[in-house]
């Protein structure tokens, strides 16, 4: 755990910047200790005018106002129950647990963090002493919370490289400038221990976007039946070429048995960056006009999309990426409106500006530049598999659908 502390004299602006980050669905208030109501029940004023009462006991201190951001790892295991003992813990441990202050939880970078708002004028008038508070109170806080709750330590959490993941370079590797089972290794390890799935198709959809991908063998064959698994390089066009690498001959074995003993586990890690990305797609349709703006802004969060249709036009299904936190969700687990129909819908896609998105089989997102940034922010995946016919949707329902409503 990361603890800064910021003094300043206007604890209206630390509530401004804080508020309108929720505003714009980019945080939420978590928490409100030592309020008469609880914190869905304050306006602005209602949490201004609680930290002004305090400021007017004391106005010779003109630098009254704390604002303490906490910054976590992103293997710490967090939920919002844990997230409100750590603030409160922390603030107790320097001197600020009597005070008045406000929890905000923001979704604007890939790493964990909250923000907390406060003065240090108590009750009564007195001053509380922030000198040399980071050194003297904050970094003995920070200690006794990172063994209390099992966190990354900051002088390790500094040390994470927040690096993107560069595709294999299918061609040198086909032309012999790099060893097959040394690409294909590297990019499976790296996704099966980074990246938090919770099926094979999940799985898939992340490590195809390097080049990548995992075959159980054709439905019925012994090799699926059996649960055996290959790894093959993809070419430009997504189709698979090179000599396969057996999982079992990569180091950390990662076969479909393995592969599923971490579904349950990353469930459950991955929840806190659901919300998160789901705020930040909020924000996206929100600003974006067009297909342009919304590929544009998706791409800029390291977002992607597979929308998974029929060879006779017709979605499904949706795959949401978020390469920030390398978490992988189905539509379906974020929520209905998360579902491709409901999600296409929202967004008011056009069946012109759809069909320009159209991928081939398999075709998922391949051959990225280093950014990620190279390809469209989202896709669409032709499947030749036979579709329930009640997952079903016509590409042209969801602008169909808006355009009634707005009548």
């Amino acid at each position: 755990m990361v603890a800064r502390i910021a003094s300043g004299k206007s604890i209206r602006g630390v509530l401004v910047y804080n508020e309108k980050k929720v505003a714009s669905a980019e945080a939420q208030l978590l928490m409100a200790a030592g309020f008469p109501r609880e914190g869905t029940e304050l306006s602005f004023n209602n949490k201004l005018h609680r930290f002004e009462m305090l400021a007017r006991q004391n106005e010779r201190t003109k630098t009254n106002t704390l604002h303490i951001t906490l910054n976590f790892s992103r293997e710490d295991r967090l939920d919002n129950d844990k997230l409100k003992c750590i603030a409160s813990d922390y603030m107790d441990a320097i001197g600020f647990g009597a005070q008045p202050f406000l929890v905000y939880q923001h979704f604007d970078a890939a790493h964990p963090h909250i923000h907390i708002a406060t003065v240090n004028i108590a009750d009564g008038g007195q001053r509380i002493e922030t000198h040399n508070i980071g050194k003297n109170r904050s970094e003995k806080a920070r200690r006794i919370i990172e063994d209390r709750y099992n966190l990354v330590k900051a002088e390790e959490q500094k040390k994470e490289a927040a690096y993107v993941l560069k595709p294999v370079d299918t061609g040198a590797v086909l032309y012999g400038k790099s060893p097959t089972k040394a690409a294909i290794s590297r990019m499976v390890r790296e996704v099966a221990d980074s990246y938090y799935f919770t099926s094979f198709e999940e799985f898939n959809a992340a490590l195809r976007q390097f080049n990548v991908t995992a075959y159980r063998g054709e439905p019925g064959s012994n090799m699926f039946e059996k649960g055996g698994l290959t790894y093959h390089l993809l070419d430009g066009k997504g189709e698979k070429v090179g000599v396969p690498i057996k999982a079992s001959a990569i180091y950390s074995s990662p076969t479909l048995r393995n592969l599923e003993k971490k579904y349950g586990p990353n469930k459950e890690t991955r929840k806190p960056y659901g919300l998160r990305l789901k705020h930040q797609l909020e924000k996206a349709i929100k600003q974006s006009t067009d297909a342009g703006k919304l590929q544009a802004m998706l791409e800029e969060l390291d977002i992607r999309i597979l929308l998974y249709v029929s060879e006779a036009g017709q979605i499904y299904g949706a795959t949401f990426i978020d390469n920030a936190t390398r978490t992988v969700h189905k539509g379906s687990s974020l929520g209905k409106e998360y579902s491709a129909s409901a999600f296409l819908m929202r967004t008011g896609l056009s069946l012109e500006e759809l069909t320009g998105l159209l991928a081939k089989p398999d075709d998922a997102m391949h051959d990225l530049s280093e950014n990620t940034s190279g390809h469209n922010a989202i896709q669409m995946v032709i499947d030749k598999r036979a579709v329930p016919e009640e997952a079903i949707i016509t590409v042209a329902e969801p602008m169909a659908k808006k355009q009634q409503l707005r009548r």
